[in-house]
């Protein structure tokens, strides 16, 4: 027998899954809803990313080495990548997701066109999952009626997963992202060439920061909050145009975007041979509010621990055998999920806090280890000597913004 898989969602983790799958000879079905989607996202990568993924140049929109880092009184401080081979990738996630589906397609994944509006979850465990689907490729607004059956289920379908609502995965705790792209006068647009800008502040995010990325011929300027404040996100977007009105001045909102973000792993992220990742699965960073590289390597992870433990597609794998996959992520990326939660709990919660994080970013010590940390995707631990360094300026800092309240 060949194992059958479905992968639902053609985003980084889907398409990752998907290629994974394909190449290792296992019929493979990628759905996706919208092929020319543009999710609104700042769509930054790290550089790791770029290798790991085989990412051509034309996917790169800018090479960022210059972030500049604005406080609530705006205080700025200037990082800059210390080694000249390095920076982060700017991308529009309509031009890296539709590269990475397309490579899973020319694999040998076969693209589905269709909305997915239902899971039928067999009793017996060896029988199959039916996938309910409208296809968009047939003709018809709404497509035509489709169905299924395959052995194995990947949710890769984003915050508002379809797949985790028929599995049980549970709920989770999500922010709203809201981004405007923003095309500026060609003399403004200089000033972005190799530059990101991040604003912190309670008039541009209460929960975490707000942003200006170039790319390829705009900006895109946004800014984030948690569902409970989200009446208020347009609000907190007019302060991020207002804060950085000088550098947008003459330009032309080309396109408006807004759109949910988890803010931790679901309860269930396997359940049953259906396995969730991504944005499904609760993989978005707190504090940096990254997602890309995350996705893209949980479906990796996902779909080659799939391929190990069926024997190369030749049996179905049980619940428990897939779990495994949750074993080595959680070993691997459970340690900086944690400390980007507690720096968000730390200096995320005031302006005061945040005046104090600001200043701390001013510190070479504190910007190698965290730049280190975003471009190859690990927590680098610092020597002793500098780790007691940066926590003294740390304290150090919250002190003067009399942010260690009792």
């Amino acid at each position: 027998m060949t194992l059958r898989v479905a992968v639902v969602g053609s985003g980084p983790a889907g398409s990752c899954a998907a290629e994974t799958l394909a190449k290792a000879g296992i019929e493979t079905y990628l759905f996706e809803r919208k092929l020319d989607n543009a999710k609104p996202c700042g769509g930054a990568i790290p550089l790791c990313m770029v290798s790991e993924f085989d990412l051509p140049p034309e996917i790169i929109d800018r090479q960022v080495r210059n972030m500049k880092m604005i406080s609530p009184s705006n205080r700025e401080v200037d990082i800059n990548l210390l080694n000249d081979n390095e920076y982060i990738g700017m991308c529009r996630r309509e031009v890296l997701d539709g590269f990475l589906r397309n490579r899973a397609a020319e694999l040998g994944a076969t693209l589905i066109n269709a909305t997915v509006r239902k899971l039928s979850i067999p009793t017996n465990n060896s029988e199959p999952y039916t996938i309910h689907y409208f296809d968009h490729s047939t003709g018809g607004a709404e497509g035509t009626p489709k169905t299924l059956k395959v052995d194995v289920v990947i949710g890769a379908d984003g915050a508002n997963s379809r797949i985790a609502k028929e599995m049980g995965a549970g709920d989770y705790n999500y922010a709203i992202a809201f981004q405007e792209r923003i095309r500026i006068p060609e003399d403004k647009m200089a000033y972005y060439h190799d530059l990101a800008e991040m604003y912190v502040g309670d008039d541009v995010s209460t929960d975490f920061y707000a942003w200006v990325f170039p790319k390829y011929d705009h900006v895109a300027v946004g800014t984030g909050t948690m569902h409970v404040n989200q009446r208020d996100i347009k609000k907190l977007q007019a302060g991020i145009r207002a804060r950085a009105a000088k550098k947008l001045e003459g330009g032309k909102i080309i396109k408006v975007e807004a759109h949910p973000i988890p803010e931790h792993p679901r309860p269930r992220r396997v359940v049953g041979r259906v396995a969730l990742v991504g944005d499904a699965a609760g993989y978005v960073t707190k504090s940096s509010g990254e997602g890309i590289y995350f996705a893209a390597k949980s479906g990796r992870m996902c779909a080659e621990t799939i391929v190990e433990i069926s024997n190369n597609g030749t049996r179905i794998p049980s619940e428990q055998e897939l779990k495994l996959y949750l074993k080595r992520w959680d070993k691997k990326y459970g340690l900086t999920y944690k400390v980007l939660d507690i720096l968000q709990t730390v200096f995320y919660r005031s302006d005061a806090t945040r005046e104090a994080f600001v200043e701390m970013c001013d510190d070479l010590d504190v910007q190698k280890l965290t730049f280190d940390s975003y471009l190859y995707k690990t927590v680098v631990p610092a020597n002793p000597i500098t780790q007691l360094k940066i926590t003294a300026k740390t304290l150090g800092s919250l002190l003067r913004g009399n942010a260690l309240a009792p």
